[in-house]
C-alpha cells in the first residue's frame, strides 16, 4: 500500500512558476514509476509527465515539453514537478500516481495509487 500526498499548488500569473511535490509513504517507493496527471473542469484527466523508478527515464505530454520537469528523490520518497512558463491552459487539479508496471505511463488505468490532488490556477 502506498499513500500519496501532493502539495505546492496555488494561484500564479501566466509566465510564472510552481513546483509540485508528491510525498509517498512506504518503504518501496523506489519500486514504483511515478506520474503526474491533471484534470480541468469538465474535462477528462490527462497525462502530464512520468518518471521511471530509477529516475533514468522521463516522459512528457507534448504541451509541457520544455516547460515542465519531473524528478524524484528516492531517499525522500518524493517526486516533483517543476512547472515554468505557466499558461492559463495549465489550470487544473494535479494528481500524482504510482505504478509498478513498466510502460503504458500515459494511461491513468496503468496506475495503482493516486493522491488527492492539488489545485493549480494560472491567471492570464
Amino acid at each position: 500500500q502506498v499513500q500519496l500526498v501532493e502539495s505546492g499548488g496555488g494561484l500564479v500569473q501566466a509566465g510564472g512558476s510552481l513546483r509540485l511535490s508528491c510525498a509517498a509513504s512506504g518503504r518501496t517507493f523506489n519500486s514504483y514509476a511515478m506520474g503526474w496527471f491533471r484534470q480541468a473542469p469538465g474535462k477528462e484527466r490527462e497525462f502530464v509527465a512520468a518518471i521511471s523508478w530509477s529516475g533514468g527515464s522521463t516522459y512528457y505530454t507534448d504541451s509541457v515539453k520544455g516547460r515542465f520537469t519531473i524528478s524524484r528523490d528516492n531517499a525522500k520518497n518524493t517526486v516533483y514537478l517543476q512547472m515554468n512558463s505557466l499558461k492559463p491552459e495549465d489550470t487544473g487539479v494535479y494528481y500524482c500516481a504510482a505504478t509498478v508496471r513498466t510502460g503504458w505511463y500515459t494511461y491513468p488505468t496503468a496506475y495503482d495509487y493516486w493522491g488527492q490532488g492539488t489545485q493549480v490556477t494560472v491567471s492570464s
